[in-house]
């Protein structure tokens, strides 16, 4: 389970930060930061993919109202342009930028999940499975996860062919089927090979 060990080894308020949705074919990719209460977290915070719809549910639902937090979201088209990799790159930054919004002052700390940081200010650190260790990025994990999963649901309502509703937008075997049958709808991600070999278009370096 994740734990506190990293937040208490650097200068507070400590953020951490997390993404979900770089690999879909659909949708945007959403990051969150939070600052974790000093008296009061949920209890039974994990790695988001651990943790069943409901639980991610409730739990978000608790952060928000406990914890300060910011989101930051980029959608298709500027994932198509920027590239996988740069866009992660801008939601959390986005994310961050939401936070201080909200704290009205900078972190003295970010941890970020992953081996790489965005090109900002903030003084941060990046951690290998971030959200396996740290608990403020495993809530970051949470809140980006349920948001983005709250996205492609309203545009499953619109889309149901693709399957979004269970799927999310990954490139699972309906998905993949449907997106050759009925075409790429405006949320899929024109950079990515399976959407590119329908839309005729160039696939990115997808990150690289």
């Amino acid at each position: 389970m994740p734990g506190l060990k990293h937040e208490k080894a650097c200068l507070a308020p400590v953020a951490g930060v997390d993404e979900a949705g770089r690999g879909p074919l659909a949708g945007p990719v959403v990051a969150a930061a939070v600052i974790l209460p000093a008296k009061g977290t949920p209890r039974g915070i994990d790695d988001s993919k651990k943790l069943s719809a409901a639980e991610r549910e409730r739990l978000c639902g608790l952060i928000q109202t406990r914890a300060v937090y910011g989101i930051g979201i980029v959608e298709p088209e500027e994932i198509d342009r920027l590239n996988i990799y740069w866009a992660t790159m801008k939601a959390m930054t986005l994310a961050v930028d939401a936070l201080v919004a909200k704290l009205g002052c900078a972190p003295g700390h970010v941890l970020v999940d992953g081996n790489r940081l965005p090109r900002w200010s903030y003084p941060a650190t990046a951690i290998v499975s971030g959200d396996a260790h740290s608990l403020s990025i495993a809530a970051a994990s949470v809140v980006a996860k349920h948001t983005r999963d709250g996205i492609m649901l309203e545009h499953a309502a619109a889309h149901p062919q693709y399957n979004w509703h269970s799927n999310k937008g990954y490139g699972c075997a309906r998905h993949l089927a449907a997106l050759r049958e009925y075409g790429a709808t405006p949320i899929h991600r024109r950079s990515f090979a399976p959407v590119a070999a329908v839309v005729g278009g160039p696939q990115s370096m997808l990150g690289l």
